[in-house]
């Protein structure tokens, strides 16, 4: 028999949108969908938001996600940048705060301004901390689910095995999610525009370089959370630049925006961007080249995977066609040509929001889940308001 968790799932997916659709879709009672829906509603889960058409007779109610009950705030966290967000539980940001922060100034510099940011929010919003069901933070490093800390990251010193989740509960008894960047953002993406592809890869090319990978609506993150690693595959093992990773030849080293930057003698990848965008011709065949670099290993992460979009993301997706022409040269050049017939190469159409769309997301599918949804209401005294 299908759980009040489980009932929820269908309102949400559209495949029942009343209680007459709910009993014909399920077969179950009348009395136990009764039960069902009055629970959710009592919870705030959800509510009756209007009628549907009706063959005769009094038109029945439908049901909808109460979207603006409860709160969800997230957190994007980059190598030179914080981004966080306050959004209802159809991952629509309500209020947003963004400043230039380095990440490796630590974590404790670091989440005491997230913590600060999300109490703003909430207090431009009229809100209160006792309506936030659920928080996500995305960082540019590989993320124990399990524990909310930081496996490895060569970009944030101080943070390998930083309990985070501790940090912001002191404040908010709430679930807490940490996720890697890229893959936060390949999600944002995805559930924004690409929700018809069954495979979608994202590369975030900043400071450093990540992927995130989406198969079948879910992130594929691999056996050790290691997956799509790519920007220390080594392609130079002669090369001088030494990656910070340690080693030599990767393709971070060759075609991120700190290998851009050091090249062409500015300081961070948002001055290679500026240059580019002025037209220098220098930054322009130096971008390009890193694109096509770049590109070498993407015709294989192409063939592996056969995405139907690859979406350029982070700073050099600023740079609009000049770097996507050259992943494209390469990705075309050397994949075989079924495996490129219906792929889109794009830059990336949410931006610098990517990250904190993808967390809302990811948040409010954790809150929302059946399994969620059931221990809550298991709970005496639950209410989403």
């Amino acid at each position: 028999m299908l759980t009040a968790g489980q009932i929820l799932q269908l309102i949400r997916d559209g495949s029942c949108r009343t209680r007459k659709e709910l009993i014909e879709y399920t077969g179950l009672s009348r009395s136990t969908i009764t039960d069902r829906v009055d629970r959710l509603i009592e919870a705030g889960y959800i509510h009756e938001s209007g009628v549907a058409s009706s063959g005769g007779g009094r038109p029945p109610s439908v049901l909808d996600i109460d979207a603006a009950n409860r709160l969800v705030l997230v957190a994007d966290l980059g190598a030179s940048h914080a981004r966080v967000a306050l959004t209802d539980l159809a991952a629509r940001p309500m209020s947003e705060e963004h400043t230039e922060m380095r990440i490796d100034r630590g974590p404790d510099e670091v989440l005491s301004w997230v913590r600060e940011a999300f109490q703003r929010m909430l207090d431009r919003n009229g809100r209160t901390a006792g309506q936030v069901c659920g928080i996500g933070l995305d960082l540019p490093g590989s993320v124990d689910h399990e524990t909310g800390r930081v496996i490895r990251s060569f970009l944030m010193p101080g943070w390998d095995d930083h309990p985070i989740g501790e940090a912001l509960r002191r404040t908010y008894e709430v679930p807490i999610l940490v996720e890697n960047d890229a893959n936060a953002m390949a999600l944002g993406e995805w559930w924004s525009s690409w929700r018809d592809t069954d495979s979608l890869v994202l590369i975030k090319v900043s400071t450093g370089i990540g992927t995130g990978i989406v198969l079948d609506g879910a992130i594929y993150r691999g056996v050790e959370e290691a997956a799509g690693n790519i920007g220390h595959v080594r392609l130079r093992e002669t090369d001088d630049r030494v990656c910070t990773c340690g080693s030599r030849g990767c393709v971070a080293s060759l075609s991120s925006g700190h290998a851009l930057a050091a090249d062409l003698g500015v300081r961070t990848s948002r001055d290679v961007v500026r240059l580019v965008q002025a037209g220098d011709p220098t930054a322009i065949a130096r971008t390009q080249e890193a694109g096509r670099t770049l590109g070498i290993v993407l015709a294989t992460a192409v063939s592996l995977l056969n995405p139907g979009v690859l979406v350029l993301a982070g700073d050099m997706a600023e740079t609009r066609e000049h770097y996507l022409t050259g992943i494209r040269e390469s990705v075309y050049r050397r994949s075989l040509p079924y495996t490129t017939r219906n792929l889109e190469i794009v830059t990336s159409s949410l931006g610098d929001r990517a990250g904190i769309v993808g967390m809302a997301v990811i948040v409010v599918e954790h809150v929302l889940s059946p399994t969620a949804v059931d221990t809550a209401l298991a709970t005496p005294g639950t209410r989403a308001s």
